[in-house]
């Protein structure tokens, strides 16, 4: 028998399938991860299924600049912005956010707000 899915796991398969869909011939999607102590985000072209851009809390540049642990608004911030100027060089202003199971608030918020900041438009 199939493994039973909890509300959380339901819910970020139906989003991310409904945005892969809706992203087929448009924009890249930009996902983002939080887990406890970091944060991830990367810019995804789901027709080539490539990673075209990325940034999280454990690259050396940012541990040194935001100087203590990964898991607040500030480093957040910083994520948003260097994914989105990472994003910018590799030719991309307009994406998908696609903020998985997390809720739209804290942390996520703040890295959305950061690649605003950055240029990117969503």
């Amino acid at each position: 028998m199939g493994q039973k899915l909890n509300n959380a796991q339901r819910r970020r398969f139906r989003t991310r399938n409904k945005l892969k869909q809706i992203n087929k011939a448009s924009k890249p999607r930009l996902s983002v991860h939080r887990s406890g102590k970091q944060i991830y985000a990367q810019v995804i072209d789901d027709l080539q299924g490539k990673t075209l851009a990325a940034a999280s809390t454990l690259e050396a540049d940012l541990k040194e600049k935001l100087k203590s642990n990964g898991a607040n608004i500030t480093a957040a911030t910083e994520v948003g912005k260097l994914v989105a100027e990472r994003a910018k060089k590799a030719g991309i202003e307009i994406v998908q956010f696609d903020r998985g199971r997390f809720l739209y608030h804290g942390r996520i918020k703040a890295l959305a707000d950061g690649a605003r900041e950055g240029g990117l438009k969503f």
